[in-house]
């Protein structure tokens, strides 16, 4: 059995970078930063930040061109994807991502003056999966 899962809180960095395939598909890049706080052994407090790209498709993509800017604080469940590429110069590069599973908007509401992002969560519906599937031994032959 295996698992590649990823939840994040963070707040996005930038701007969404929405783009489409030659099919037409969109999808939508977003750097998300995760801050974490803790005392030194001085009793310091101190911040680790790290930054995550997150990938987002189709409906879950859209949403995030409508409502996410720079600060906006999300949620995001997806899995890990790592995956390299030659650049113009020759160099190879390698980057690892988030594709968001699941996304939802956080942080404060907006004034009800402004046509601001709902409280939503995005997640595309599954396609069916055989509950069986993948599990090696019968249920009454396990060793519990």
């Amino acid at each position: 059995m295996a698992l590649n899962k990823v939840m994040l809180i963070g707040n996005v960095g930038k701007d969404p970078e929405p783009r489409h395939l030659e099919n037409g598909t969109m999808f939508v890049t977003i750097a998300v930063a995760t801050t974490e706080r803790y005392k030194d052994r001085n009793g310091e407090v101190k911040e680790q930040t790290e930054w995550h790209n997150v990938v987002c498709w189709r409906n879950i993509a859209e949403i995030v061109e409508k409502y996410v800017r720079k600060g906006t604080q999300i949620y995001v469940e997806g899995k890990l994807r790592s995956r390299n590429w030659e650049d113009q110069n020759g160099q190879k590069r390698y980057i690892t991502e988030v594709v968001a599973d699941t996304l939802r908007l956080l942080g404060r509401r907006p004034e009800p003056s402004t046509s601001g992002a709902p409280s939503v969560i995005i997640t595309p519906k599954p396609a069916p999966v055989d509950p069986m599937e993948g599990i090696g031994a019968p249920l009454d032959d396990l060793p519990f």
